[in-house]
């Protein structure tokens, strides 16, 4: 057992002092009697000369020394279960995300961490700092270091789990550059890192070689839980009418899973199916649905578990829409028949950009630059805007080393034997992704510039043999796909947990109103001259709508996250190879005991009380 403030203990000093006052003798006041009869036994001790009398067994100085002992020990605030060492300051970081919501920890893993955090703040001694970090979507700042124990509480009690994805990473590099400080050419460690999580993130290998001083308090256990890890509506190509739904349902649980999943369409249910889940895996599931407007697709699984968060995913569905397609070429027959067989495609084709080209919702510009770009989407082929790029250089047969297979423009898409005869190459700007790489720089890029989702290639497909491969059609078919403005606007009306909503007008507009899941509606200022609207806090998953004069956007978050699903609480993180056995221990609070040693000393005091009465009734 250890105390917290040992100092205390110098008033164990005044236990002497009751043992002394039952040894002084009552000093009696002379009054005048008609008989001392009833006070024979007094008489030899008022009589006496000394002040002291002979030390006697007395029930109440032991209840009184007992009472005053358990004070004085509440006071010097002794513990067990933990060492509190001497760093200067604890970082208590708590994580936030959805897997944090589930149940098997009563009333939930988030509240039994704060609770746990709650201790640590207790047992903080005078001259210790400690402050508060959120692993939500972000990682917040709750509390700066403080030795005030009440901003420490009343900062911990306003923390709250969102349905997001874990960020540990991010929020243990925040945690780290507080616990260690530069001196001279050596890094000391001047704090500690206290994690309260249920170990259920991402790889932390990149945090393997800092070091950190962190303590790993381990919250829930293995849980029961399914949920939805992905979500996906597309255009079935035989019926134009009709969607096909494709989901990803994990069983999390070690034991195999009977559940039923509705399939909604405008709160409307549709379809509702019976499947069985192996323990630990996943399922596919496939829902086709006949479809004759815009509106939202919801899946929902019926069947209780300890995660409510992942139960439900839903998906925005638009009907298909003729996409026009204005090609700038000199005579490229390949990129012609192969923009023309893209669905739904009407390709116009002209050898410069004609007046009126806003009214098509892509451009090609096959090694031509016009003067004036167009506001649609563009795919620039062999061109070189001066203001996209800082410097371009150009290379004879460049070599194909790499290319982004995630990224939807390459789906499918395989470029081994594709020879290039010359290209330009660029450093990718900050507003676009590398998207095909040579040794040296890139060899096409993507992103979005003013408002507008933009493709660029530096080299021309003629001058070399892609369009004899049968990718070359695909990528067209995919780049049409990104580049469609209806599909533009469908793919930002779904969103992660914590992804923005972000929405555009051609007119503009002051304010929008904007309603979440809750059925909380704000009024959100517009930006960029009223013509685009931004909202950060898509903490939980759900439905927003977004009204701007008569325009009605909703957007569908979801949570679609497999390790958070998997909500099996883990006994140890790993910080990479080197630091697995070290990185993540498991370590007690410190239990303070002062709260039952004041309470016995209540009792004691009681105890006294009734003993005195009764022996002076």
């Amino acid at each position: 057992m250890n105390l917290l403030a040992p100092a205390a203990l110098w008033l164990a000093l005044s236990l002497p002092l009751v043992v002394l006052l039952y040894l002084l003798k009552r000093r009696r006041a002379v009054r005048l009697v008609s008989s001392t009869l009833l006070w024979q036994r007094f008489l030899a001790e008022s009589q006496a000369n000394s002040p002291f009398q002979k030390f006697r067994n007395h029930a109440l100085m032991w209840l009184q020394l007992l009472l005053l002992a358990l004070a004085i020990l509440a006071l010097a605030r002794p513990y067990l279960g933990g060492n509190v060492g001497s760093s200067r300051l604890r970082v208590l970081v708590l994580d936030g995300s959805a897997s944090m919501q589930s149940t098997d920890a009563s009333p939930s893993r988030f509240e039994r961490a704060k609770a746990e955090a709650r201790t640590w703040i207790d047992g903080l001694r005078d001259q210790e700092q400690a402050m508060i970090l959120l692993a939500g979507a972000t990682t917040q700042v709750r509390q700066s270091p403080t030795r005030d124990k009440l901003a420490l509480r009343r900062a911990l009690e306003a923390c709250n789990a969102s349905d997001g994805s874990t960020r540990l990473i991010e929020a243990l590099q925040t945690a780290s550059s507080f616990t260690f400080e530069k001196r001279g050419e050596e890094t000391a460690t001047t704090g500690e890192i206290h994690l309260f999580s249920d170990g259920a993130a991402p790889d932390l290998s990149a945090l393997g070689n800092k070091n950190l001083p962190l303590v790993f308090h381990r919250i829930g256990g293995p849980g029961r839980n399914i949920g939805i890890i992905s979500l996906d509506v597309r255009a079935d190509p035989v019926a134009p009418q009709r969607r096909a739904l494709l989901a990803g349902i994990l069983n999390a649980h070690t034991q195999s899973q009977r559940v039923q999943v509705e399939l909604l369409f405008d709160n409307r249910i549709i379809e509702t199916k019976a499947i069985e889940l192996p323990p630990t895996n996943n399922v596919p599931l496939l829902f086709l649905a006949q479809q004759t407007e815009d509106g939202v697709f919801t899946l929902r699984i019926q069947d209780a578990d300890d995660l409510k968060v992942d139960n439900q995913a839903s998906v925005h569905s638009t009907l298909p829409r003729p996409i026009s397609i204005l090609l700038i070429t000199h005579g490229n027959r390949f990129l012609e028949k192969g923009l023309k067989a893209c669905p739904q495609a009407r390709v116009s084709v002209a050898d410069q950009v004609p007046d009126g080209a806003t009214d098509y919702d892509i451009v090609v510009l096959d090694q031509i630059l016009p003067k004036v770009w167009p506001k649609a989407s563009v795919l620039a082929i062999g061109v070189h805007p001066p203001h996209w790029f800082e410097a371009t250089t150009v290379e004879k047969n460049p070599a194909i080393v790499d290319w982004n297979q995630s990224h939807p423009i390459l789906r499918h898409v395989n470029l081994d034997t594709v020879d290039l005869a010359e290209s330009q190459l660029v450093n990718p700007p900050p507003w676009a992704i590398q998207l095909v790489q040579s040794q040296k720089k890139a060899l096409m890029i993507a992103g979005e510039r003013d408002l507008r989702r933009v493709i660029w290639m530096g080299f021309d497909p003629l001058q070399s043999n892609w369009p004899l491969r049968v990718s070359f059609p695909i990528f067209l078919a995919n780049a049409v796909e990104w580049l469609n403005p209806v599909s533009v606007r469908s793919a930002g009306q779904r969103l992660r947990v914590g992804e923005p909503i972000r929405q555009t007008w051609s007119n503009p507009i002051l304010e929008a109103k904007l309603t979440r899941p809750d059925g909380q509606s704000i009024l959100v200022p517009t930006q960029q001259e009223g013509r685009e609207l931004f909202y950060g806090n898509t903490d939980r998953s759900g439905l927003y709508t977004v009204l701007a004069g008569t325009n009605r956007t909703v957007f569908c978050v979801n949570l679609l996250d497999a390790a958070e699903t998997s909500i099996a609480a883990q006994d140890r993180l790993s910080l990479g190879r080197s630091t697995e056995g070290e990185g993540a221990s498991l370590k007690k609070a410190p239990q303070e005991l002062w709260r039952w040693l004041a309470g016995l000393a209540l009792i004691v005091l009681l105890l006294e009380w009734g003993y005195y009465h009764h022996r002076t009734a």
